[in-house]
């Protein structure tokens, strides 16, 4: 069965009808979407693996290095999942490594710490994800009202937020004191450490928002065609504004997670995360001029890194031949995602007689009946 939409004029009037046909799985339409995509990554997921087990073994393979795969990749998953959400709306954040380092250094002052003591260490955690929504509240409100470039306002708080954490912690590693604090975030739940849980939620909990909350759908809007999603009635600035929060929030979670990790708060932290965060959901096939991602590749494109990493480690590889590795990986993921993109768009203009732009839809959450010309719907998978 067909779907049939109509096009219209600017002043108004209706144009011929053009025929959309949708796909019916088993061709490209099938291994473009989001479950092919997301099939590959699996398969190349395997592979590595098989690559650790025929090059290292038993030491690959044991249950206890698994676990450390895992606890090292739910730091970089944590701020990947709100990376995710920016580069999708259009955006991209160089400050979450800064961010992290800051919301851990406020959140282990002496004061911080103390006040904590006669409360409770909850108060710490508060601290973390507060100093990280502002940094975030900050980061949107320059972007989306400022109009500064996301590229610059970000890279301006990420030497913001680095030197006022060098000037909080005095250039010093600061101890966390609250044993319960690091008992809690640093043991593990029928073998399964806290940490890995911790990010596993937080995954749910951007999968369930990105695909099935209206904030999800007006982010892929957002970033597929700003102008058409302003047009529908979304308010595009305050969107943006909230994106850039939730990665905050995210960086302040990730920072709470280091500090049970390393027990310290410290000005170093998160150094060089935001290019581990970005590469992994690239890997993880979100598109970095936007309007198409999924949370499930962002946390393979993690896994993938963190486990390429760990082979390599276990290889006696040096950090220098990790470094090219993932270059290498990034730039093919990159080609790879244009050629997709170029075909997908090929298709659409196919069957919708001409090109997206021209194709009245609606999207969910904006006023009934709102056109929006060249809006791109994201994947939910």
């Amino acid at each position: 069965m067909s779907q049939t939409t109509t096009t219209k004029a600017p002043g108004g009037a209706t144009g011929g009808a053009a025929t959309v046909r949708p796909d019916r799985g088993g061709g490209p339409g099938l291994l473009a979407g989001p479950l092919g995509r997301n099939l590959g990554l699996v398969v190349g997921f395997v592979l590595l693996c098989v690559a650790g087990v025929v090059s290292a073994g038993d030491r690959f393979a044991d249950v206890d290095n698994v676990v450390t795969i895992l606890r090292a990749a739910a730091v970089t998953g944590v701020v990947s999942v709100g990376m995710t959400f920016v580069i999708i709306g259009g955006g991209i954040d160089l400050s979450v490594g800064a961010i992290v380092a800051l919301s851990s250094v406020w959140a282990t002052t002496l004061a911080t710490q103390a006040l904590a003591e006669d409360v409770h260490w909850v108060l710490m955690v508060g601290t973390a994800l507060l100093v990280g929504a502002v940094c975030g509240l900050v980061n949107g409100v320059v972007i989306a009202y400022g109009k500064l470039v996301a590229f610059i306002a970000t890279l301006a708080m990420l030497a913001a937020a680095r030197g006022l954490a060098e000037i909080i912690a005095n250039r010093r590693t600061q101890i966390v004191q609250d044993t319960s604090f690091i008992s809690f975030f640093g043991g593990d739940v029928l073998g399964v450490p806290t940490l890995v849980i911790l990010f596993a939620l937080v995954a749910v909990a951007g999968w369930v928002l990105l695909n099935r909350t209206t904030f999800g759908r007006r982010t892929f809007a957002v970033g597929g065609n700003a102008e058409a999603a302003r047009l529908a009635g979304i308010r595009v600035q305050r969107h943006t504004v909230m994106l850039y929060v939730l990665s905050g929030v995210t960086c302040g979670i990730a920072a709470v997670m280091l500090m049970a990790r390393t027990t310290t708060g410290s000005s170093t932290h998160g150094t060089l995360l935001e290019l581990d965060a970005i590469a992994a959901v690239v890997i993880g096939g979100t598109l970095l001029i936007g309007g198409r991602g999924t949370i499930v590749g962002t946390v393979i494109g993690v896994l993938i890194f963190t486990t390429l990493s760990n082979v390599f480690t276990l290889n006696d590889l040096s950090s220098s031949a990790q470094a090219v590795a993932k270059g290498v990986i990034i730039v093919v993921a990159v080609l790879l995602q244009q050629r997709v993109a170029a075909g997908t768009s090929r298709q659409r203009g196919l069957r919708g007689g001409g090109t997206p732009a021209s194709t009245g839809t609606s999207i969910p959450g904006s006023p009934s009946g709102a056109p929006t010309p060249g809006a791109a719907a994201g994947p939910t998978a």
